[in-house]
């Protein structure tokens, strides 16, 4: 038997909130106030909108608050705002020396987690840091680029950390901490697990045959640990043979089934697990293969981008079960889904929001609307009908209620 484990543990969460990266069950899906049919000419209503930071790092909302993780000149800053005036509330910021290799962003990529009264930020240099929800102070941080002598990477520390039973797991990517624990009150190390590199994919938590998971797609590929002391459960290399590719879709699980994709001639696979073994039900490089954008699930069927973001992918259906195609959007360019009851809430990094219904039998547009400035690279929050999203240098809240 399965049962999501993303709710995280400790903590009661409202299903309006959006507390950590991909939602309250870590997969995308928002279950809050139902959203419009349709917006007006000029498209849903603008709430508020606010300058910002640099990052690719997405806002959360929980308890009463939007926590924003940003650069600001020589800064990691995290924020914590009114969400329906923007007002800040508190922030806390350190000194952080960052410089992307290839020019890109250099604000911090990981999106917040909000759980048991606390935020947990990974910034771009691996700095984990816990702060109190209220008011912001710093209950404890851990350099783990100095601590477990992390190399940089492409684009630096990426993967949104997961909080498990009392537990920060985070794919640090030491030589020998690739996975690491951490207690939530303390920031004491509680174990340490395989040598893979960091990813750009964040993990989530799962229950397979009655035993937690915590389930990440490292560089090198699929692992599952026991969160209560590392040991591996199973794990499968998924990784391309080029050098330079990554791994940065979030895997997704979906009752006894885990679905893994990624680009640069990786491809998608489902697996099922029974008795920590894998069971490949199909694979192909074909179908569905996430640059960056994870894919979300609706009665069997698979919604997401499928290519490279700098060759504008495409958008399609697909059956869970057998990776067969149903239909495909070509060249529909990158961005982000979410789903919505049976609707599909498209992010498209042009700044274009899209509504759409999740249907294997074609795609269909019901509304479309600019909203923000291109180009748009984090994933947005979704709560109480209010949606929350940034570019590289504003953020915007806006009123999807009918």
């Amino acid at each position: 038997m399965f049962s999501a484990l993303s709710l995280l543990a400790g903590t009661t969460l409202l299903a309006q909130e959006w507390p950590q990266f991909l939602g309250p069950t870590r997969n995308g899906v928002y279950a809050g106030p139902a959203l419009a049919d349709a917006w007006s000419g000029d498209g849903p209503t603008q709430v508020w909108t606010k300058r910002i930071g640099a990052g690719f790092a997405g806002p959360v909302v929980a308890d009463g608050r939007v926590i924003l993780f940003h650069r600001v000149q020589d800064f990691e800053v995290i924020e914590a705002l009114d969400p329906l005036t923007g007002r800040t509330q508190w922030n806390r910021e350190y000194v952080t020396s960052y410089r992307d290799d290839f020019g890109f962003d250099p604000g911090p990529r990981s999106v917040p987690v909000v759980a048991d009264g606390r935020v947990f930020t990974f910034g771009a240099q691996g700095r984990l840091h816990a702060l109190d929800l209220d008011t912001g102070d710093v209950l404890w941080n851990v350099d783990t680029r100095r601590r477990f002598e992390v190399r940089k990477g492409f684009f630096g520390a990426a993967g949104s950390p997961l909080v498990q039973g009392g537990r920060v797991l985070a794919n640090v990517g030491g030589p020998e901490a690739g996975i690491v624990a951490f207690d939530v009150e303390t920031g004491d190390l509680l174990w340490t697990a395989t040598g893979d590199e960091a990813s750009y994919s964040s993990a989530v938590g799962a229950t397979f045959d009655g035993e937690d998971s915590g389930v990440f797609f490292t560089r090198n590929g699929l692992v599952a640990v026991d969160p209560a002391t590392g040991s591996v459960r199973f794990q499968q290399r998924w990784r391309s043979r080029i050098g330079a590719s990554v791994n940065a879709a979030t895997p997704l699980v979906i009752d006894d089934l885990i679905f893994l994709s990624s680009s640069y001639g990786t491809g998608a696979v489902t697996f099922r697990v029974r008795d920590n073994q894998l069971t490949e039900l199909w694979t192909s490089d074909d179908v569905m293969s996430n640059h960056y954008a994870t894919t979300v699930h609706h009665d069997g069927y698979l919604y997401g981008f499928h290519g490279r973001q700098e060759y504008s992918p495409s958008f399609r259906a697909v059956e869970l079960a057998t990776g067969r195609v149903l239909w495909s959007e070509d060249r529909f360019g990158s961005g982000t889904v979410t789903l919505a009851g049976d609707r599909l809430l498209i992010m498209r990094e042009t700044g274009e929001l899209m509504l759409a219904e999740a249907s294997p039998d074609g795609f269909r547009p019901i509304t479309s609307a600019q909203v923000i400035d291109a180009p748009v690279r984090a994933y947005p929050a979704l709560a109480n009908g209010y949606l929350y999203v940034r570019n590289d240098n504003t953020l915007v809240c806006l009123d999807l209620r009918p």
